[in-house]
């Protein structure tokens, strides 16, 4: 069971049974490098159709959880792998702060560590900042069971190779976080989401434009025929975008960024879904089924009947690349086929990382 947050969370030792618990996290990954056996890594389960079925032993990380530090003054918390999502959100909450790449969670289980490992982020990130520009150090195990500690609790840290930023978006393929630090920022004083009628490409364009311009806009939609643009700020700077902005202010704004970023909106509910990133310029894909524009036009999601080749060949003639979010039961690859270059360097991580191949493999790409 995780240990809730607390009204003080600046602890400098592990308690015993954390400990216990790294310990046992380990071993189990030395008794499975010993005997080649694949270890599947796994916190709450809500990320699992994300990338290809990775097969071995479940290695479950909730039981290494809770708040190590927290500090508001200091814009920082760490946690450990196994603390649910929820957690980290209630102890900032208080203090009037967040998560500014706004992390998806698909469920109520999510952990902080399935959170980083994912790289995922939400309806924020093209203008805060992605998942990895917040990561400031991590623990981890890697492939031997060695623990490693990379970056620190502090923002100014910047000798050696960032390792701790290289971990966002692995997919446990290179190791297991055990703890990660995360810079956080202050909620804003203000905030209102607009709607209105355009088709997809009056809204790219708009979103283009506005991008330009000082406007306090922290998220952008197009879905359907509507857009949907997020204000946030000081309030006097919120309320002089909304009247240059114009369009119709919607009641509970928050509640559909929300379920944009969980996907709850019924356009995420048909299969393939793919998640395509593109210049934010670039005009509406014709690549088929339906289409949802995030990012300023920078995110592309396409949903329904669509054919591998035809989502991919679109996304490389707009300079972008495409990625099978959700699948629909066929195989494949999931994630951008990597040129030869890329290849080579990704193997040489990982086998320097997890040298018998034996943490969530086949995740990312087939065979490693």
């Amino acid at each position: 069971m995780c240990i809730r947050a607390a009204r003080s969370f600046r602890t400098f030792r592990v308690s015993s049974p954390l400990q216990d618990a790294l310990d046992q996290l380990a071993d189990r990954i030395r008794d499975a490098a010993a005997r080649r056996v694949l270890l599947r890594i796994r916190g709450g389960g809500t990320k699992d159709f994300y990338g290809r079925p990775a097969t071995g032993e479940i290695l479950d990380t909730r039981t290494y959880c809770g708040i190590v530090d927290y500090e508001p003054t200091e814009l920082v918390i760490t946690g450990r792998a196994g603390t649910p999502l929820e957690d980290i959100e209630s102890a900032m909450q208080g203090h009037g702060q967040m998560l500014a790449f706004e992390p998806p969670r698909f469920g109520s289980g999510s952990t902080l560590g399935g959170t980083i490992a994912s790289g995922l982020s939400g309806p924020r990130r093209a203008y805060a900042g992605a998942a990895r520009d917040f990561v400031l150090g991590v623990r981890m195990l890697d492939g031997k069971g060695t623990d490693l500690s990379f970056g620190g609790r502090v923002m100014k840290n910047v000798a050696g190779y960032d390792v701790s930023r290289l971990m966002a978006g692995t997919l446990g393929t290179l190791g297991v976080l055990t703890e990660i630090s995360l810079k956080v920022l202050p909620r804003p004083p203000a905030e209102l989401t607009l709607r209105q009628e355009r088709s997809q490409g009056e809204a790219i364009g708009l979103m283009n434009t506005w991008a330009g311009k000082p406007y306090p806009i922290t998220a952008s939609a197009h879905a359907g025929s509507e857009l949907y643009v997020r204000l946030s700020g000081a309030e006097p700077a919120v309320r002089a975008a909304r009247l240059k902005l114009g369009g119709e202010e919607i009641v509970d704004g928050a509640a559909y960024w929300d379920a944009l970023r969980d996907h709850r909106l019924p356009f995420f509910a048909a299969r393939p879904l793919w998640r395509l990133s593109v210049k934010s310029t670039t005009p509406p894909l014709g690549a088929g089924g339906e289409q949802v524009v995030e990012w300023g036009g920078a995110l592309r999601w396409i949903s329904g009947s669509t054919r591998p080749d035809e989502v991919r060949a679109a996304a490389a003639q707009a300079g972008g690349h495409a990625t099978l979010f959700r699948g629909d039961g066929a195989s494949g690859d999931v994630f951008q086929p990597l040129t030869l270059p890329l290849q080579k360097l990704h193997r040489r991580l990982k086998d320097t990382f997890d040298p018998q191949g034996i943490l969530n493999r086949g995740r990312m790409y087939a065979d490693w």
